[in-house]
């Protein structure tokens, strides 16, 4: 059965280095096990990011994973979701990754 392994790269902390409250990850948590039945958060050890800005300057977050896997794609709830989380996590842009997915 092909499914998708849908991705949500969360920062740690907000645009001024001030680490973000738990609270919003929990939140992230509950809506995506509601919404799919399940979900897995990779957040003991953070993943770093590196980036260009537009700038030019290197920039950086320490990132978790939250991810599910989904029987379809729906591209326009998920921009929609992106752009919540873009504002509740004050971040410019957030990275959300869909994988094709094969159930074994």
């Amino acid at each position: 059965m092909s499914m998708y392994l849908v991705q949500i790269l969360l920062p740690l902390c907000d645009r001024n280095a001030k680490p973000l409250p738990r609270e919003l990850f929990d939140q992230v948590a509950l809506e995506l096990a509601e919404r799919f039945g399940g979900m897995t958060a990779y957040a003991r050890a953070p993943a770093r990011g590196l980036w260009e800005a537009r700038t030019g300057r290197t920039e950086r977050d320490d990132v978790i994973v939250h991810e599910v896997m989904a029987d379809a794609l729906d591209e326009h709830w998920w921009a929609e979701y992106r752009r919540t989380l873009e504002a509740r996590f004050e971040q410019d842009e957030l990275v959300i990754r869909a994988l094709p997915l094969q159930r074994l």
